[in-house]
């Protein structure tokens, strides 16, 4: 029986077939490697006396983290134009998922509302909802410069009101702030601050990309930021966690123990104990597992280690930024730029909290915390990556 001819590949999947980014991907491989092992050996004391297998948790990561490379590769496979159309039910299904962690089918977990459970997987919708606002923006504003004017009516004051709300970029931005608004008014009823911080820098870091007049950030910081200072004084909550931050040796038996032991932890590690040989993770930390996990990554590795793994991530910032900058399109661009912020801000927020440059706001590290489907997502995202390094054009020889 004879053979049916092959059938020729379009542009569109000879272009999706290209070669992934080697650079990218090798620099998120060793950092998910090092994240591991770092998590291991701050986890194992925790997981030996409570769970009485110092194994629980690196088995349970490392299952999370088997697939979530897998996922990655599935995801750099696909063509990126794809999440063009994954963009609206994608930021439909966050809002829904956000309101739905704030109802009794949410479930709480130390007095905050930030989790969903679906079967045997428990995640945190914001987590969702990060991702959602980047492809949301990306997708409306590369189009942003092919789009026609929409032409209003002078002889009314309707029209000619619209008309100077348009000229100036106010109703461009109507969509792309009631979105951000609602998102983030969800979030802070959690409350979950720094969620909220992380969905506001990608979106305001893909407008950016996307020529946003700079008045409109300034604008826009100064109103996030009365609104940060009335929720901080107005809010128990928050205005404890100030206060904490000012001055946590005040509260060092009490609610300032976890910074207390993060500072002293790499403080005392100097060149380095050795790895494995933390002594703060013997419950002294609370959780090195999750948010603390740096800390005993400095007193393990040493100061020199903890630079290393900084440098790992800057290095893995700027290969991304350089991709935006080669991508194909704009859409690639953009959505480059937004997953890349993000990694950049919750690094800079982990490495803040734990070193007390700012407030606790309860943030993971990437790759390196605990915690499954957060590693899962944060691995699609670098797969997303991937696919739209997969079209960058080849550089010409002269």
């Amino acid at each position: 029986m004879a053979r049916k001819p092959k059938r020729d590949l379009t542009v569109e999947e000879q272009l999706a077939r290209g070669p992934l980014d080697l650079p990218f991907l090798m620099l998120t491989m060793l950092l998910l490697g090092v994240g591991l092992i770092m998590m291991f050996s701050a986890s194992f004391a925790t997981a030996y006396y409570n769970d009485g297998d110092p194994l629980v948790y690196i088995k349970n990561q490392a299952v999370y983290a088997a697939a979530g490379v897998v996922v990655m590769f599935l995801v750099s496979k696909i063509n990126y134009q794809t999440f063009r159309l994954l963009s609206v039910p994608g930021i439909v299904a966050a809002i829904l998922l956000l309101v739905l962690a704030l109802s009794p089918l949410g479930v709480e977990l130390n007095e905050v509302k930030r989790w969903v459970r679906i079967g045997p997987i428990q995640f945190q919708p914001s987590e969702v909802a990060k991702v959602a606002v980047i492809l949301f923006f990306a997708t409306r504003l590369s189009k942003r410069d092919t789009e026609k004017k929409k032409k209003w009516s002078r002889r009314t004051l309707t029209g000619r009101t619209l008309e100077r709300l348009d000229r100036i970029g106010f109703l461009e931005l109507v969509p792309y702030g009631a979105i951000l608004m609602v998102i983030a008014l969800l979030m802070l009823m959690e409350p979950h601050m720094s969620g909220t911080i992380l969905v506001l820098a990608g979106g305001a870091s893909v407008l950016f990309a996307a020529g946003i007049s700079l008045g409109w950030f300034a604008a826009g910081g100064t109103l996030v930021a009365g609104a940060m200072w009335f929720i901080i004084t107005q809010t128990p909550y928050m205005t404890a966690r100030i206060n904490l931050w000012l001055d946590p040796w005040a509260q060092r038996q009490g609610d300032g123990f976890q910074t207390v032991q993060s500072l002293l932890a790499m403080g005392s590690g100097g060149l380095g104990l050795g790895l494995g040989k933390s002594r703060q993770k013997f419950l002294y930390v609370p959780e090195p597992e999750n948010d603390f996990v740096f800390p005993i990554v400095a007193e393990e590795l040493g100061f020199i280690g903890a630079v290393v793994v900084l440098l790992l991530f800057s290095l893995l910032i700027m290969r991304g930024y350089w991709l935006a900058l080669h991508a194909r399109d704009k859409f690639g661009a953009l959505t480059i730029v937004g997953i890349i912020t993000l990694l950049a801000v919750q690094v800079f927020l982990n490495v803040g909290v734990v070193t007390n440059l700012i407030p606790n706001t309860g943030i993971s590290l990437p790759f390196f915390s605990y915690g499954g489907t957060a590693l899962m997502i944060q691995l699609a995202e670098m797969g997303i990556v991937l696919s739209i390094s997969r079209q960058i054009p080849a550089p010409k020889n002269d």
